[in-house]
């Protein structure tokens, strides 16, 4: 095994050891230690194995470290989103990208189900995975009951 750099997101931590993931190749590191990281965060990283057995590992290098807020927001889907789900299938996303940083998907969800679809989101852990790849730090969820519309921005700074 040797060194790999790269985007991670910490999925689990105690006071002694951590987990973290890497967002592009979903590869799986546990750490022999937790430098102070919390779920959540993300880390621009280098981790390398730990001597002597090398079966955890360790954080050699941190370039960034970021969280990103989950944002359950009181505010309807923007009208432009409202727009992209007005043709879309039941459960179809609809992905498209901020000017600048970031992207919004719109989902078509079932009539009574658009909170059940927020929480689900909230809860993800790949919903943190691709704010990461996106360079986000701010992941906000917007829901319509009345119209079935649930709207995801992955916000930059």
């Amino acid at each position: 095994m040797s060194k790999q750099t790269g985007t991670f997101v910490v999925t689990h931590a105690e006071p002694e050891s951590a987990v973290v993931r890497d967002v592009d190749t979903a590869q799986v590191h546990t750490l022999a230690s937790n430098p102070g990281l919390e779920v959540h965060d993300v880390l621009e990283a280098t981790v390398a194995p730990d001597p002597p057995l090398e079966v955890t590992w360790q954080l050699v290098e941190v370039e960034n470290r970021r969280s990103i807020d989950l944002v359950d927001s009181d505010l309807e889907p923007t009208q432009h989103a409202m727009a992209l789900a007005a043709d879309a299938d039941i459960g179809e996303l609809i992905e498209e990208e901020r000017a600048g940083t970031g992207e919004i998907h719109v989902f078509a969800v079932p009539d009574g189900e658009a909170e059940a679809a927020a929480q689900d989101i909230l809860e993800d852990e790949e919903t943190i995975a691709r704010a990461a790849r996106l360079g986000a730090v701010r992941v906000e969820v917007r829901r319509s009951a009345d119209d079935g519309v649930l709207s995801v921005r992955y916000l930059p700074d």
